[in-house]
């Protein structure tokens, strides 16, 4: 039986308590992460962690087209962008390519920037609407 150790706990309560916008936030920094290590795991020719790597960013970016509303302009303007940083990642996978991981870490980045800002105005949005009640 596994443990939880203080910051296990800290990092459930996180996930738990975290708004929509929040968690989609979390998702771009976890998919970061791993294409982060899965560079450096291509760099040094260690070929398994650098597969469960990708395969934990690509499962990201699965999760990530899986949210999307189809209904949406701005998602039908994100999911070729989507599929195309996926196809990097199996193109990094396969040919153990780091330029095409180097890629795809590049449109993640982006897209966390983005969705940072999109919070940030959201938040002064809301904070302006409530305060003129």
């Amino acid at each position: 039986m596994s443990m939880n150790t203080p910051f296990q706990a800290y990092e459930n309560n996180a996930v738990n308590t975290a708004s929509k916008g929040q968690l989609t936030l979390m998702l771009y920094n976890g998919c970061i992460k791993f294409i982060k290590q899965a560079i450096k795991y291509s760099e040094e020719k260690n070929y398994e962690e650098k597969n469960k790597h990708i395969q934990k960013a690509q499962a990201i970016i699965q999760e990530l087209m899986l949210t999307l509303d189809p209904q949406a302009e701005i998602s039908k303007q994100l999911m070729p962008l989507y599929e195309y940083t996926n196809y990097q990642l199996q193109q990094g996978n396969i040919k153990n390519d780091p330029e095409s991981l180097k890629e795809a870490l590049g449109f993640v980045t982006e897209f966390r920037d983005t969705w940072k800002e999109v919070m940030k105005k959201a938040a002064t949005t809301s904070y302006e609407q409530g305060a003129q009640v």
